[in-house]
């Protein structure tokens, strides 16, 4: 599968194109470049995150969900690939619940913060729902596996979850959105 570089720079991508994981060449700013390059965008903000004190179990799991990112990278950027399965969407599933067993309901929204960790996992949160906008709008025009749809949808659920975790951590609080302040 693909083509591994020995030189870093190729200079074939000077004039706006990018080699596809099967050889082929496309725009940069394609639909499939744009998801897998924000799939990559939102590993390295679990990296930034991984960079912060954390349980370790919550650390495992990170790491476990950057190698499926990379394999939904490499899904994306392969036409006609997959490499996604129902079982990692499965095993995101559970540990989203075993982490939202403990937290108390929320009744409203909550703003995004809470200290370090909690706030990186946040920003991770957001750019996963990008990932998975961009994987949306691939879709629309080619082929695209639904696991890895789902994989992202239930990921960001787990991104918030492990944000109220961290918050409580880290000793931070979770602000309420005030629907009915006096906004200034």
């Amino acid at each position: 599968m693909g083509h591994r570089l020995s030189k870093i720079y190729t200079r074939t991508g000077d004039a706006g194109t990018t080699g596809l994981g099967d050889g082929s060449r496309t725009e940069k700013d394609a639909a499939r470049v744009e998801a897998y390059g924000t799939v990559d965008e939102l590993s390295s903000v679990i990296g930034m995150l991984l960079a912060q004190d954390l349980p370790e179990s919550i650390a495992g799991i990170l790491i476990e969900v950057q190698h499926n990112l990379f394999d939904l990278g490499g899904e994306l950027c392969v036409p006609g690939y997959s490499a996604v399965v129902p079982a990692q969407v499965e095993w995101l599933e559970q540990k989203l619940d075993e982490h939202n067993a403990d937290l108390p309901p929320l009744k409203d929204f909550i703003l995004p913060g809470g200290g370090p960790a909690a706030s990186v996992c946040h920003l991770a949160r957001t750019v996963c729902r990008r990932a998975e906008r961009r994987v949306h709008t691939l879709a629309r025009e080619e082929d695209v596996n639904p696991q890895g749809l789902a994989y992202l949808n239930r990921l960001s659920d787990l991104l918030f979850v492990f944000g109220r975790v961290l918050a409580r951590r880290e000793g931070g609080s979770e602000v309420i959105w005030q629907r009915d302040r006096n906004a200034v």
